[in-house]
């Protein structure tokens, strides 16, 4: 679990500079600068919990592995995948009703740092 969790948050991190990058030079001149706004706010989110999935990693060599750990990583990943995966097609393609998904990504992430926050609390040292 732990260098699973560790390569797909080094992975994610670096998919996420990538399409940052995209978006900085490729789209700046295509879309509107409202729509590069949300497309921004994807890439954020993206590497934020892109780095969140590597401190599971490491708590997961620290703490060792746990069922709410994996639950904690996998939401992470699930929440980069809708809150992110939907607002970069919604910033490019300008289909509005994609918006409805990208909440389903927040409480994915929302959970997923509960997961995280739960398994702390219940360390005994």
């Amino acid at each position: 679990m732990q260098r699973r969790f560790m390569a797909w948050g080094a992975l994610l991190a670096m998919l996420s500079v990538g399409i940052g990058a995209f978006g900085a030079h490729m789209l700046k001149t295509v879309i509107s600068e409202e729509h590069l706004q949300v497309y921004e706010t994807g890439v954020h989110y993206h590497m934020v919990h892109a780095l969140g999935l590597i401190l599971i990693a490491l708590a997961a060599g620290q703490w060792g592995e746990s069922a709410r750990l994996r639950w904690a990583g996998r939401l992470l990943i699930a929440g980069i995948v809708l809150f992110s995966g939907s607002l970069y097609v919604l910033s490019i393609t300008g289909i509005s009703i994609l918006g409805a998904i990208t909440p389903l990504g927040g409480v994915c992430f929302i959970a997923g740092w509960i997961c995280l926050a739960w398994e702390a609390f219940s360390r005994k040292s």
